[in-house]
């Protein structure tokens, strides 16, 4: 009897040290603070992100305002920016890029000037031209190639009937903007139903932080999709991750630009910034045993969602030559909507995405902040989420 208790009690031990072994394996991530948020959606084969997660962030808005759940467009403000655009690239003989991409001020913009609609009040993403999901292959190849030859062409001068070939084109594959529409058995404009929301586009501001300008001061970031030429506020980086991790704990969310084509932003619902050099340096370490010899990336992005490992401590000076030589880029839009902490308590912003629910967190992204602090653009955040504190210096009032 006594001999089996030692065995059993031996089995369990061995359990207990699996079990602790397995636990350091991957990332397990807990809760700290979770704000509302609507759906995850699929932008599929669309440079709409900007679109997604602008009106994602809104969302999340009017749920934090108790307004209750809305579904906005996103072929809406896709359907209104590109019009604006075309002009804007005809007016200036192509010397400014008219892409699918956008930035957070497209939406505000539209939302502010044209209304917004419900997804209800247009054809779902996708339908009109067969598809099941947005799919601007065929659609941006014809966009684009209409404006260049109005913007690039050898006319003398554009005729009057040169911008409805460009709306008929988006009315084809995005579908007619109504001018009026019923929703909930009432009907409404696009202005009138903006209206109707509460959402007051003066509230809301976009943030960055970089040192070729001064700080607390207002400028225009210098990205492609910046084409409105809309400025941000310019905040020091400490203080910039401050109203970030604030606006998160009280309740808010954010509209989130990052650079998404680093090794550590991966398919896994992670997006980390591990420190080689430290990582090489243990002995006996996962680096060696992931890599041997190679320097893949793909074998990078195994190892850094392996488990969480040391990452680089980030500086201002880190983030300006990163953007300065073109390594961060304006890549992509998403919603930061809480914090997590990992097995080792070290905290993760939780980020709603807009590539569908196929992934290992359901659509989630759970982003270190030292990733969030060298790879952010800007964000798009309403301005009372901002320290009184913070505000004052930027003289946001």
């Amino acid at each position: 009897m006594k001999k089996a208790f030692v065995s059993a009690f031996i089995v369990a031990l061995l359990a207990q040290s699996a079990f602790a072994e397995d636990k350091n394996e991957g990332f397990n991530f807990t809760v700290v603070k979770e704000n509302p948020i609507t759906s995850t959606k699929n932008q599929n084969r669309s440079g709409t992100c900007w679109a997604y997660s602008s009106l994602g962030f809104f969302e999340a808005e009017l749920l934090r305002m108790g307004k209750g759940e809305f579904d906005f467009a996103e072929m809406f403000v896709a359907h209104k920016t590109y019009q604006d655009r075309a002009k804007a690239s005809v007016r200036l003989h192509g010397d400014i890029s008219f892409s699918q991409g956008g930035s957070f001020y497209d939406v505000a913009y539209c939302m502010k000037n044209y209304g917004i609609i419900p997804q209800s009040a247009m054809p779902e993403p996708g339908t009109l031209y067969g598809d099941s999901l947005p799919n601007f292959n065929e659609f941006f190849s014809v966009l684009e190639a209409q404006v260049s030859s109005f913007a690039k062409g050898t006319q003398k001068k554009l005729s009057p009937i040169w911008f409805s070939s460009i709306n008929s084109t988006l009315d084809n594959y995005l579908g007619q903007c109504p001018t009026e529409f019923t929703y909930k058995g009432k009907k409404y404009t696009p202005q009138s139903y903006m209206e109707s929301t509460g959402l007051n586009m003066d509230d809301y501001v976009s943030l960055t932080s970089y040192t070729h300008h001064p700080f607390y001061s207002q400028f225009i970031l210098e990205i492609q999709d910046n084409w409105r030429w809309a400025s941000s506020y310019n905040l020091p980086l400490d203080e910039f991750m401050e109203v970030m991790d604030s606006a998160v704990r009280n309740g808010y969310t954010f509209a989130w630009g990052a650079d998404v084509t680093e090794e550590g932003f991966s398919r896994e619902g992670l997006a980390v910034c591990p420190d080689v050099k430290a990582i090489e340096n243990e002995d006996g370490s996962d680096y060696s045993r992931w890599f041997g010899k190679s320097s893949k990336a793909d074998d990078r992005k195994k190892l850094f969602a392996s488990k969480p490992l040391p990452e680089i401590a980030v500086t201002q000076e880190m983030r300006q030559e990163a953007y300065d030589n073109w390594e961060t880029t304006d890549d992509h839009g998403m919603v930061v909507y809480g914090i997590a902490k990992d097995q080792n308590g070290k905290e993760y912003f939780m980020v709603k995405n807009s590539w569908g629910t196929d992934y290992k967190y359901k659509g989630v992204w759970y982003a270190s902040k030292a990733y969030v602090a060298y790879k952010t653009m800007n964000i798009l955040i309403n301005k009372n989420a901002i320290p009184s504190n913070i505000a004052k210096k930027l003289n946001i009032k």
